[in-house]
């Protein structure tokens, strides 16, 4: 018995390559298009209803005294971002920029801060703790970021011993993503 292998004509080759390559491109654009919806690009002037409707409520809220609101989509406990505008008195908002930064904790180098203004800046913290001797214990609070865009950290608050003003700030290595806790698991 004789068998005979029949040759696919190349064309063929060339259709199923084009629908795979289509197939990709269509869905390489789809990801781009989802990629670039992002709070970040939130344009100043945009009215606030039309920011909720996008990307929900935010998590919180702080009146100002011009009549506007400071806004936060925070992902803490668990993310290392946070997002934060104000609004004008007519409901505006203004540039949304990123909170958890190296750059903007050195906020608190200037000034005194209260809980409430803390808050009201960085949006909740992940952790509230507090350490040091029964005798000296502090308040801290802690914000996840990434550090220097790269590490995963803590910026951890002291609120000294009455939790009502900050003393001092420093980054510390995030626990959850320490080597013994995930790599040799």
């Amino acid at each position: 018995m004789t068998h005979h292998t029949v040759a696919t004509p190349p064309y063929r080759h060339t259709q199923r390559l084009r629908r795979i390559l289509a197939c990709i491109l269509a869905s390489s654009a789809g990801m781009a298009l989802t990629a670039c919806v992002s709070i970040k690009t939130v344009t100043p002037g945009t009215p606030v209803t039309q920011v909720i409707q996008q990307f929900g409520q935010p998590t919180l809220t702080c009146p100002l005294g011009t009549g506007g609101q400071r806004l936060i989509w925070s992902q803490q406990p668990g993310g290392q971002e946070a997002w934060g505008t104000t609004t004008d008195a007519e409901g505006r908002v203004g540039p949304v920029t990123q909170l958890l930064t190296d750059a903007h904790f050195q906020v608190l180098k200037t000034g005194t801060w209260t809980p409430e203004q803390l808050l009201c800046e960085f949006g909740p913290p992940a952790e509230k703790t507090a350490v040091g001797l029964p005798s000296s214990l502090q308040i801290v609070w802690s914000w996840r970021y990434m550090q220097d865009g790269v590490w995963y950290s803590l910026m951890h608050v002291y609120l000294g011993r009455d939790g009502e003003q900050v003393t001092r700030f420093h980054p510390g290595p995030d626990p959850r993503y320490e080597a013994d806790s995930w790599w040799w698991n």
